[in-house]
């Protein structure tokens, strides 16, 4: 965006992208979970997968001028952005996201575009055009600036055209780069872009919580990755425990590659509770991934990535008897909220409460339940269920480039400003509704500090049958 610290709204040929269907991984699923009668387990995903990172700043940039619905104008500098991959890597990125600031040192986690401000909108697959045909993916400035009509080009002037002919199509901003070859380079980028499919994650696990009996193998967790292969490490307590990451044939597996199926093997003796797998590489994150933080600071999309270490987790719940439950959550960005689905392989249903409203799971079928937030939202809440069960779900809600007419000054995360509105569908149908209130709510004994700013609402939109185990 911008500079690193501050964003102007700003608007171009009418690119409304309000929050659009979609469901995005990427949330924060941390804190706690048990089975049923069993003690809370520590080990759970706090992602789905991929690279996260921290940003840094602006590294190579020039100046834009943005154009307000008032008809003022304000300079800005625009450019590319570094991060630095945990455990190894460098990433460079440009903003998606020019209405929101952006937060020095936040952390950012690799998203898919649904995740995101390019959800429902028509023209996300020419900016990945544009990062692929641009600087720094085309390094060659005489050949770009030939094309582009721009003479003498610089890596500066490079950096500010294409992060200008983003915001084009990104924001449906009305915004022009001040050096003269660079506006050329933003208009020959606008004009030519193509729309290109979304680019797949660099590394993810298909059902990032399984559950079942002791004596199963647990599962499949598939594994999706642009990478050559894949370390699976195992649970942490793995040695106590028994609990064996295998193929589907029974066999001990430490590495896997793309459509690899992975299971928990857990030995019919074990006490009831949970376990964790990581599976770990080293690839390129490719062009035209999102990346999304989990406070208020602006989205990326990445131009470039160096060799990064990526990263996924799933969980495994287990018991001998009743209620076995797996909890997993979606950002959607079509309802506005997160999705929480609770599948639940025992042989007894499993019932749950979440912000004071009480679900309950047949045994061998799956619910999707949906906490609605306002935009720019932040949210801490806990599903609790008998016998000690607990998972707690934290993140913010960030579907949509907003329009404003003055500045935007940094934020900081975590101002609660919470209040909740709960209702409840079974299949669409049941509606049952509560007040609200600005106050963190503790209902019906349950402890759910819903960190919003400005409403939650909780929807029952979905059941189905769960997956079935192999």
């Amino acid at each position: 965006m911008l500079s690193s610290f501050s964003a102007l709204s700003a608007r171009r040929r009418g690119v409304a992208r309000l929050a659009a269907a979609a469901l995005v991984s990427g949330l924060v699923a941390a804190g706690a979970m048990a089975a049923a009668g069993t003690a809370v387990a520590d080990e759970t995903p706090r992602n789905q997968g991929g690279a996260t990172a921290t940003i840094g700043g602006l590294k190579t940039y020039g100046t834009a001028v943005i154009h307000d619905a008032n008809g003022e104008d304000q300079q800005v500098s625009a450019g590319l952005f570094e991060m630095s991959v945990d455990n190894g890597g460098t990433l460079q990125t440009y903003c998606i996201d020019l209405h929101n600031p952006t937060q020095k040192d936040a952390k950012y986690q690799e998203t898919s575009w649904s995740g995101t401000s390019l959800n429902g909108n028509a023209d996300a697959g020419k900016i990945r055009w544009i990062l692929q045909n641009s600087y720094p993916q085309v390094n060659n400035l005489v050949a770009l600036a030939e094309k582009a009509g721009a003479a003498g080009l610089t890596e500066q002037d490079a950096a500010a055209g294409t992060q200008v002919a983003i915001w084009r199509y990104s924001d449906g901003a009305e915004v022009d780069a001040v050096d003269p070859q660079a506006e050329k380079l933003a208009d020959y980028l606008e004009k030519s872009a193509q729309n290109l499919a979304e680019p797949a994650a660099s590394l993810t696990l298909d059902r990032p919580a399984v559950s079942g009996h002791a004596g199963e193998k647990l599962g499949p967790v598939t594994v999706h990755t642009n990478a050559d292969g894949v370390t699976v490490i195992p649970p942490a307590d793995s040695a106590t425990s028994g609990v064996k990451i295998v193929d589907a044939d029974g066999k001990v597996i430490t590495s896997a590659t793309d459509g690899s199926r992975l299971y928990f093997d857990v030995p019919e003796d074990s006490t009831d509770g949970s376990a964790a797998l990581t599976v770990q590489a080293s690839t390129t994150v490719p062009v035209g991934r999102a990346f999304a933080s989990e406070t208020r600071s602006q989205t990326q999309i990445l131009a470039g990535s160096s060799e990064s270490t990526v990263s996924a987790t799933a969980t495994a719940t287990w018991a001998t008897e009743g209620a076995i439950p797996a909890l997993s959550a979606e950002k959607n960005c079509a309802r506005g909220g997160v999705d929480i689905t609770a599948a639940n392989e025992g042989d007894e249903a499993f019932t749950f409460e979440l912000a004071g409203i009480e679900h309950t799971v047949p045994a061998g079928e799956s619910r999707v339940v949906t906490v609605t937030l306002q935009e720019d939202q932040a949210y801490d809440f806990t599903a609790n269920g008998a016998d000690g069960f607990e998972k707690r779900f934290t993140g913010m809600l960030d579907c949509e480039t907003q329009g404003s007419t003055s500045d935007v000054t940094t934020q900081t995360a975590g101002e609660p400003s919470p209040a909740t509105s709960v209702k409840t569908f079974s299949d669409g149908t049941d509606l049952a509704e509560t007040g609200s209130s600005s106050a963190t709510p503790i209902i019906g004994g349950v402890a759910i500090a819903l960190v919003v700013i400005g409403g939650a609402a909780l929807v029952f939109v979905n059941k189905k049958k769960a997956p079935e185990q192999h």
